[in-house]
């Protein structure tokens, strides 16, 4: 069904890491550690100003992939996996986007259900990559008898 999105990509996308939303979501992910909030301990350390949590990144806008549209239903969120070549700092640029890397169907105990994993990447102006993330979506029996139907 999603075949035709793999390998497509958005546009680079502009993200601001603002500070205190930086702040607001360590707090809410329960992890106020000082290298998050406190700019002193941020100063002091070794990247020069606070970091992002590492799942930090889920907040990015990655742009929109020309021509997938997924069910607005029906959707599971598999897994969610970081890879970091070095910290998210605050106050910095990051250029996100998003691609489909593949989408596969199986039958399940449930029925029919789809797979698909879109890469998300973080990159610097320079376009040095900071992170990626590989997101796995799993779509439902019902969703893909609704995008058919």
């Amino acid at each position: 069904m999603f075949d035709a999105a793999i390998g497509k990509k958005s546009e680079r996308v502009r993200n601001l890491v603002d500070r205190n939303k930086v702040k607001q979501f360590a707090r809410a992910i329960g992890d106020e550690h000082p290298i998050y909030l406190d700019e002193a301990t941020g100063s002091a350390s070794r990247y020069g100003s606070n970091i992002a949590p590492p799942t930090y990144p889920r907040v990015f806008d990655y742009g929109k992939i020309e021509g997938l549209t997924l069910p607005p239903k029906g959707l599971i969120h598999g897994e969610q996996i970081y890879h970091y070549e070095r910290p998210i700092r605050v106050g910095e640029e990051v250029y996100c986007y998003a691609r489909v890397a593949d989408y596969k169907e199986r039958e399940g105990k449930n029925g029919r259900m789809g797979i698909m994993r879109i890469e998300n990447n973080g990159e610097d102006s320079a376009g040095n990559l900071i992170f990626s993330s590989t997101v796995v979506i799993i779509i439902n029996e019902a969703a893909i008898k609704g995008m058919n139907g």
